[in-house]
């Protein structure tokens, strides 16, 4: 019982040394996935260990129940968030750059200073990339509200502020904002730009890009970065 209960602190342990091991630059990436997969594998098996001894051991104390239960619930939590990490790779395309303009897509300025040889290029991904965007994310067009661009500017600034983004630049005369966001764990980086640009009448439009700076693809999370900022604008706007 208590040997499977010091096997789950140490894939517990495995698991979250896998993101900030990353962070803090002791290994790649990669590594940091084989490490956490290899938790994955053994925390399923400590819980069937652990599981077995609560079944079959006939004189358990009090503490022995305590201690396999515990032991149980952070297998369980190792076993399922890699197993729902999986289910949501397989939901989405393998693409990482996200935009609501797949033609005249907004560009990276100051991001591009920010990231490194081993990053993604700022450049548009390409045709490939717009029909799998397109076919996943239909919902992913150009905004266009009422307001003057120095306006929309300081919403959006608001509406990134509100999500916990990086704000990097924000430059009202060319109407772009660029901000950057980093996943929990393992600290990833995606870049975000939004530009806003003049139509004919009292109205702007508004295109947001976003892209990782590492991985094939991103679970979805550019898009829902997007989405999350265009309802944020939206509402702030209704609410002005």
């Amino acid at each position: 019982m208590y040997i499977g209960f010091a096997l789950a602190l140490l894939c517990a342990v495995a698991a979250v040394g896998s993101g900030l091991g990353y962070r803090f630059g002791l290994w790649h990436f990669r590594i940091g996935f084989e490490i956490l997969k290899w938790s994955f594998f053994l925390s399923g098996a400590t819980l069937l260990i652990l599981l077995a001894c609560m079944f079959f051991l006939q004189t358990k104390t009090r503490a022995d129940s305590i201690i396999g239960i515990t032991g149980i619930v952070i297998c369980l939590v190792l076993v399922y968030v890699p197993y729902s990490w999986k289910k949501t790779l397989d939901a989405y395309p393998y693409i990482h750059d996200v935009t609501t303009d797949t033609v005249n897509p907004p560009d990276f300025v100051i991001v591009g200073q920010l990231r490194t040889a081993d990053d993604h290029s700022i450049e548009y991904d390409g045709l490939e990339v717009a029909e799998l965007q397109v076919k996943a994310y239909p919902d992913i067009k150009t905004l266009i509200i009422d307001g003057s661009i120095e306006k929309i500017v300081q919403l959006a600034e608001s509406v990134l502020n509100d999500m916990n983004l990086e704000l990097v630049s924000v430059d009202i005369e060319s109407g772009r904002i660029e901000a950057v966001a980093t996943s929990f764990l393992f600290g990833f980086k995606d870049d975000m730009v939004i530009r806003v640009t003049e139509t004919d009448g009292a109205q702007v439009k508004i295109d947001v890009r976003s892209k990782s700076r590492v991985g094939k693809s991103d679970l979805g999370q550019n898009a829902k970065r997007i989405r999350r900022f265009m309802e944020g604008l939206t509402a702030h706007e209704v609410g002005a």
